[in-house]
């Protein structure tokens, strides 16, 4: 009776695995917001004029069309950032919306390279492509924490 009460918790637990797997492969994406915030932080700047190396954002960042495709910088530091030909006040936030799969590289001052990649990517489409992505986004959702 053991065995067999065994068996079937075990069959229970794969069971849910495989029903929340098929759900991940197939259902629809949503999400609350388009925007994918930045954030440069008060005394970005001073610290790096003291030789701090701050990484402050991605030198890549990856939105994915139709669900995070536009970028958010918002500027807490006490001086101007720039990104690409817009100037970013003290207080600002600028929304870059991209409607294409492209890459894209832009001038940036809140990097200590100069430079910031942001890769727009296709919908993941139903299936494997979208369990991947799936994956993908919970791992960096947790790297974040």
């Amino acid at each position: 009776m053991d065995t067999l009460r065994r068996n079937w918790g075990l069959s229970l637990l794969l069971g849910i695995l495989l029903a929340t797997l098929l759900y991940a492969t197939f259902a629809p994406l949503r999400t609350s917001s388009r925007d994918m915030l930045f954030e440069i932080p008060k005394g970005t700047f001073e610290r790096r004029m003291k030789g701090d190396k701050v990484e402050i954002l991605p030198s890549t960042v990856r939105l994915t069309l139709g669900l995070r495709d536009v970028l958010l910088l918002r500027n807490n530091d006490t001086v101007p950032q720039i990104f690409g030909p817009i100037l970013i006040m003290p207080g600002q936030e600028f929304r870059l919306p991209f409607e294409t799969v492209s890459e894209n590289q832009f001038a940036c001052t809140a990097h200590a390279s100069g430079q910031m990649t942001v890769i727009v990517e296709p919908m993941p489409i139903p299936g494997l492509t979208r369990l991947r992505w799936r994956l993908a986004e919970w791992v960096h959702a947790i790297r974040r924490y």
